[in-house]
């Protein structure tokens, strides 16, 4: 595996690679590698020539400078996962490599509603930060195929917003959510919770099976409220458990009976902020 620091380098080297007919593939990754980074991986590899992989804790994407300063480095660690799921590249740029200029004045996309909606109504700023980092981490890779999980739903909505703006020629392939064994979507934020919140995380996983196990044709309140009060008894504190329309993610007070839904959740738990989601077809 090689590993690159700065842009003009990692170029030149997939430049030279392109010429010889290498298709090239990237994960974008904030680090702090589980499971479900390595299936995403495992995806590329797969489909692609060239795996790529970068890690960068974005600093434009945390709304509260706290949890920026809690996200978990494991880079040592991190690097022989990559090398043991046989990743070609690794990208390791620092603040200053992908913002030379600063963070201060930063462009802004237009994303509409995708951004006054669930993570983006409660993290106002996140998903501007996640298109400034992707469009830098675009230009520097750019690959044919990027992947990405599912239980950033709503992110990779935005993602798929920011390549139509740029119009950027690359295929977003979204990969479904690894998770525990008792159900919980992996996430690096699983390791902030103590032993008994990890017991007691698997609940968000219960509510979505709730949810998809009773929605059924017609207004959704009742659903809605039983299944905060299923994920308040567990000890959660909810910011959001919404029904959207799977394609649009337009928010549904009643279902039709055959639209594909997904249903998305974000909730604390022992002061770590969860997310997760599940599509829902019947």
């Amino acid at each position: 595996m090689i590993q690159f620091k700065k842009i003009n380098a990692l170029q030149s080297y997939l430049n030279q690679q392109r010429m010889n007919g290498k298709k090239i593939g990237f994960v974008p990754t904030m680090g702090a590698l589980h499971a479900g980074h390595i299936s995403l991986l495992e995806t590329a590899r797969k489909a692609c020539d060239l795996l790529v992989c970068s890690i960068f804790v974005n600093p434009t994407q945390f709304n509260d400078p706290k949890d920026f300063e809690k996200y978990p480095i494991t880079l040592d660690t991190d690097i022989k996962l990559l090398a043991s799921a046989n990743t070609d590249i690794l990208f390791l740029p620092n603040v200053t490599e992908l913002y030379p200029e600063g963070t201060a004045q930063l462009e802004k996309y237009p994303l509409d509603f995708l951004e006054q909606i669930l993570e983006g109504e409660f993290r106002p700023g996140h998903f501007q930060g996640v298109c400034q980092v992707m469009k830098r981490l675009l230009d520097a890779v750019e690959p044919e195929k990027l992947f990405m999980g599912q239980k950033d739903y709503q992110q990779c909505m935005v993602v798929q917003r920011l390549l139509d703006i740029t119009g950027k020629r690359i295929e977003l392939i979204t990969c479904p959510t690894i998770r525990e064994p008792d159900g919980l979507a992996m996430s690096s934020r699983n390791r902030r919770l103590s032993p008994e919140a990890r017991e007691k995380a698997i609940g968000i996983y219960k509510t979505l099976e709730y949810i998809n196990a009773n929605l059924k044709k017609g207004h959704l309140d009742s659903l809605l409220k039983e299944a905060h009060t299923l994920l308040e008894k567990t000890g959660f504190q909810i910011e959001y458990i919404t029904l959207a329309n799977a394609k649009s993610l337009e928010i549904r007070n009643e279902w039709d009976g055959s639209s594909e839904m997904v249903c998305l959740i974000a909730a604390f738990l022992d002061g770590v902020r969860l997310i997760d989601n599940m599509v829902i077809s019947k």
